[in-house]
């Protein structure tokens, strides 16, 4: 059930300037393509510049609290907050799922509570408060949305999803996994794949990325998420 904005704002304590964008950050491209009489966009283009804004407020955050990190241990601290299961779990927290905006189809397939779809919409909010209100309110809201339940000590979210979805499915006796590379795109240089992880014949994630490996990553994450695995830290 898609619920009002206004009550969204409420519980967050913050007011939009320009509800049109709040609106676009709750709108799916399948709610666009019924609705194409009106001013309606989705919130792909805000799920870009949101992913960025992440990005840094993250890294300025890890940054200033870990001071004795290397880049590299910063780098994989980043990667575990802002991968797909985190996002999700951070959407699911705030009820994000029920806000959206969604296509008859895709509502009727469980759309409001894909986990792709939640982060992406984790993602396009943080965008859209970024323009309305800029990246001090972002990271305010980070401040008390995202951060306090961060791993504390700078422990990592585990990075190898294969081995923790490996051991859930034989845990349960599911049978054989099986990970299909179903396409590849875009010029040498700039090449992306897009990866499947299977049970049996169910579709479990899907992920793209400019390696086999981290299009495989990305897919596996989904698939923890869609069967409910706990992400543990390390």
């Amino acid at each position: 059930m898609h619920r009002n904005l206004r009550q969204l704002q409420s519980e967050l304590g913050i007011t939009f300037k320009d509800p049109d964008l709040l609106r676009q950050a709750f709108t799916h491209s399948s709610y666009v393509n019924e609705h194409r009489v009106g001013s309606y966009k989705d919130n792909e283009r805000l799920e870009f510049l949101g992913d960025a804004v992440l990005e840094l407020t993250v890294s300025e955050y890890l940054f200033q609290k870990y001071p004795d990190r290397t880049e590299g241990e910063l780098t994989k601290l980043r990667a575990s907050i802002v991968c797909e299961p985190s996002l999700v779990g951070f959407a699911e927290q705030l009820d994000f799922g029920s806000y959206v905006l969604l296509g008859k189809g895709e509502e009727l397939t469980g759309g409001r509570t894909r986990p792709a779809l939640l982060a992406d919409v984790f993602e396009s909010f943080i965008g859209a408060l970024y323009l309305d209100q800029g990246l001090d309110v972002v990271q305010g809201f980070l401040r008390r949305s995202m951060f306090p339940f961060l791993p504390q000590q700078g422990k990592l979210l585990t990075a190898d999803y294969k081995t923790l979805l490996q051991e859930h499915i034989q845990q349960h006796s599911m049978g054989p996994l099986e990970y299909r590379i179903v396409d590849e795109k875009g010029p040498a240089h700039e090449r992306e794949f897009v990866a499947e992880v299977h049970l049996q014949d169910q579709l479990l994630g899907r992920g793209s990325g400019r390696s086999k490996k981290e299009a495989e990553q990305q897919a596996v994450a989904e698939a923890l998420v869609t069967l409910k695995v706990e992400i543990r830290q390390s």
